[in-house]
């Protein structure tokens, strides 16, 4: 029989799996509890870094749908549970690893997909989402005035044609219009 607070800790878990964007699994051995303080504060709101015992979270994200991160749950694990933007908590986790190298990330989970640890790397390279929405829109933007002008065109090619034309026949002296006793006569 389970004691109650593995219990806890198996339902804390697997409602942070559900809740979570992704989780990055990382091995922390030889990190200081100052290291993992300010790991926890690098990452600020978009994760939240949480030392876990192997067997209960293999547990908790099985019960949440996760299976996929199963075997990199070996030796000492802590788990980034992503909340908000995956490339911002993936920047904040190399950029500690880079400075500390006893902190290893072993792969992950986004958005119910698994990544290897390589993979979480490339998503770190990525520009944040704000700014690959803002270039989105600029490509959008300038499309959309690119399209103005090709439909503007012929309209404004038919105006141009009709000012030389008016333009022509002002320096002919009006030669296209009938002299008014030529229109007389004609009747």
């Amino acid at each position: 029989m389970a004691s109650p607070d593995k219990v806890d800790a198996v339902d804390e878990m697997r409602e942070k799996f559900s809740t979570s964007n992704g989780a990055v699994v990382t091995a922390y051995t030889g990190l200081t509890v100052a290291q993992l303080k300010e790991l926890r504060r690098s990452l600020g709101e978009n994760a939240q870094y949480r030392v876990v015992k192997n067997t209960l979270t293999k547990i908790a994200a099985n019960e949440a749908g996760i299976n996929q991160i199963d075997d990199l749950f070996v030796g000492s694990s802590a788990v980034a549970f992503v909340t908000g933007d995956p490339v911002e908590a993936a920047k904040g986790l190399r950029d500690f690893a880079k400075d500390n190298p006893a902190l290893v990330i072993k792969g992950g989970v986004l958005d119910g997909k698994a990544l290897s640890a390589d993979e979480i790397k490339k998503l770190a390279d990525l520009e944040s989402r704000e700014v690959l929405l803002s270039k989105l829109a600029g490509a959008m933007k300038a499309k959309q005035s690119q399209a103005a002008a090709l439909f503007q065109a012929p309209l404004s090619k038919f105006i141009r044609t009709a000012e030389a034309l008016r333009a022509k026949v002002d320096e002919q002296g009006g030669a296209g219009e009938p002299a008014p006793a030529e229109a007389e006569a004609a009747e």
